[in-house]
């Protein structure tokens, strides 16, 4: 039987749909409204950078426009709707998903207590119990209260002395939670104080949560490869979810696709049944521009990008200035289903200014008076989430695509 075949186009809105790119960004973007945004999506990345806003804010804003970062906060400190813990990076994730957490928890106890000593972190574990102590007596603390006395490293982000090493490893494996971040800085405390005994105590098994990491991940991709459901929440090994997925095709839960890439190539992908008769890939996306941020959830994985959009994106931070081809923080622009440009630009707030170094169309995309209109606009409205009042173009800002 011939596998149904997406076209590139209704690929790339399935997959906008799936990510909720594909209508405009609004609606209230609080409480409960946000909380179902962040659990449609699955999780939101954190990221410390603001040149312009922090990831996890753009990401969010780019789907609501009246979103706030402290919206974010409340629902996180204060109302405990959200838990900070890994996937493929530092990220805050709906509370309700905290269970399937357990075996990932499980596994990152034997991982990193093997790694951080290879690591060469000696003495972590020596002060499990102290710190552990500490906070049962103080409360919440930071890496910079934990620790009195020892050596504190000058080898930058990962040299960390051993108790700080040992809250990392407490929190990753499940005896702390953070509960704060101030100055993005992590605040912990015992997750028996945080988290309330049935949600900790209700634990799936391998089995259930590998079902559960396949089924979430395919449906919010929309369809995938077995290593793509692997990376989604990175719990579980690609030869999990591979024969996940073949269990799943032979009893009929799951299908198998072809998905056409942007330069004609096909290539297979799994999917559920009712995916050909899904209406959203015919349905017309908005042409409202917007900006993304490099760490959004479309774009994270970047060689599915740049197979469905032709984005072809690397973030420089850690590039040499001298060596970088855009620049150090450069954001996509989308605009209906097509990424139709990047811009590199950053907020100078005592200069209460956003000033736009950059903008390279990609290739192929007009850049005319109509669409320097849609990008002005969006900025306008960018303006506020940086927290600065004004735009302005530096000279020679429209590029040639390179």
């Amino acid at each position: 039987m011939t596998p149904f075949t997406l076209t590139n186009s209704a690929a790339r809105r399935v997959f906008l749909d799936r990510h909720t790119l594909i209508n405009a960004p609004q609606g209230a973007a609080h409480g409960q409204d946000l909380l179902n945004l962040i659990e449609r999506l699955g999780f939101v990345q954190l990221d410390s950078i603001n040149t312009v806003a922090r990831a996890h804010d753009l990401i969010l804003f780019s789907r609501k426009a009246r979103y706030r970062p402290k919206a974010l906060k409340l629902l996180y400190e204060r109302d405990r709707a959200l838990f900070e813990h890994w996937t493929h990076d530092a990220a805050v994730v709906p509370i309700s998903f905290y269970p399937y957490w357990h075996m990932r928890r499980e596994r990152d106890a034997a991982l990193l207590r093997r790694r951080w000593k290879d690591w060469r972190r000696e003495g972590f574990e020596a002060q499990f119990q102290s710190v552990l102590d500490m906070i049962r007596e103080r409360g919440p603390v930071c890496s910079a209260q934990v620790g009195e006395g020892e050596k504190r490293g000058s080898g930058g982000w990962w040299d960390w002395h051993p108790s700080k090493t040992a809250l990392e490893y407490l929190w990753r494996s499940g005896a702390l939670t953070v509960v704060k971040r101030q100055g993005f800085q992590k605040y912990y405390d015992l997750t028996e104080r945080v988290i309330d005994r049935t949600t900790i105590g209700n634990a799936p098994d391998t089995e259930e949560t590998i079902d559960w990491c396949c089924r979430e991940a395919l449906t919010r991709l929309g369809f995938a490869t077995h290593g793509e459901l692997a990376a989604f929440w990175d719990h579980i090994s690609p030869a999990e979810a591979k024969e996940w997925c073949t269990r799943a095709l032979a009893t009929g839960r799951i299908i198998q696709i072809c998905i056409t890439c942007v330069d004609g190539t096909v290539r297979p992908a799994y999917a559920w049944p009712d995916l050909p008769d899904c209406p959203t890939q015919k349905s017309d996306p908005t042409p409202r521009l917007r900006v993304l941020s490099p760490f959004d959830p479309a774009l994270r994985d970047r060689k599915r990008a740049e197979r469905l959009f032709g984005f072809d994106y690397r973030i420089e931070i850690f590039v040499p200035e001298p060596k970088r081809k855009y620049g150090y923080y450069v954001f996509p622009l989308l605009e209906g289903d097509r990424i139709v440009g990047r811009i590199d630009m950053k907020a100078f707030r005592a200069e209460d200014t956003l000033r736009v170094r950059a903008v390279w169309p990609e290739r192929g995309v007009r850049w005319g008076k109509g669409r320097q209109r849609a990008l002005e606009t969006e900025l306008d409205r960018v303006l506020r989430l940086a927290g600065v009042s004004k735009l302005a173009f530096e000279d020679a800002w429209l590029r040639t695509p390179l």
